[in-house]
């Protein structure tokens, strides 16, 4: 049986949070995010929910040249990073950074053809809230993909995942991961919450030890 879900602050904007994460290694999973949104056929006008420091958009706007790229966060502290990546990369005529809440988000139905967040879904107490929200500015046949952390089965296996990815990271930033694996779903969870809102065509699919993922391909209208 899974570990109780143990919730964490849905909002990390304190200068000392931010900074840890800022300079936590997240170079390889981020890697991994881009291509899994290049094999969905992701593209057009993207929305990324949570994005932090900006690490994912940056990556994605060089990745795809013809892309335009809308981030929130509700953080202001990880907004300031997200912003000086934006600046150094010369990329304010393709992305933009703005405040907003991923529970209720500032734009209209179907607005945009990709949808994706990084690991920040851990951080809401009703998930059903954060996916509705998701699903409801994606066009129909649009690209999604909610990629997330999942709570493991034992106190055992959640610090051997610690050791293993953040044995190396500062303690503040051992702590942060520590406390995101106790406040993520499960795969099952996650299914079950996504299947109740409605989200239709997306799969589950665990991606490593420790990343799970909800997404959806580009659905290709077909011609008569």
């Amino acid at each position: 049986m899974a570990l109780p879900r143990i919730l964490e602050p849905e909002v990390m904007d304190s200068e000392s949070d931010s900074m840890a994460y800022e300079i936590m290694d997240h170079a390889g999973p981020n890697a991994a995010f881009v291509d899994r949104l290049l094999e969905l056929g992701a593209g057009g006008r993207m929305l990324d929910i949570g994005t932090g420091p900006g690490h994912i958009p940056v990556l994605v706007c060089q990745a795809i040249l013809d892309c335009e790229v809308i981030a929130v966060d509700l953080a202001e502290s990880m907004l300031a990073f997200a912003e000086e990546k934006r600046q150094a990369n010369d990329l304010s005529s393709r992305l933009e950074f703005r405040l907003a809440d991923a529970k209720n988000l500032p734009f209209n139905d179907q607005q945009f053809d990709t949808v994706w967040s990084n690991t920040i879904l851990h951080h809401i107490p009703d998930p059903h809230l954060f996916l509705r929200e998701a699903w409801r500015v994606l066009r129909p046949g649009g690209a999604l993909l909610i990629r997330d952390l999942f709570r493991p089965d034992s106190e055992e296996e959640l610090t051997s995942l610690v050791r293993t990815y953040a044995g190396q990271e500062a303690p503040l930033a051992q702590e942060l991961f520590r406390a995101s694996l106790h406040a993520a779903l499960t795969p099952e969870e996650l299914t079950t919450t996504a299947q109740a809102c409605g989200l239709e065509g997306c799969v589950v699919v665990v991606d490593t030890d420790r990343h799970m993922s909800l997404q959806r391909g580009t659905v290709r209208e077909s011609s008569c």
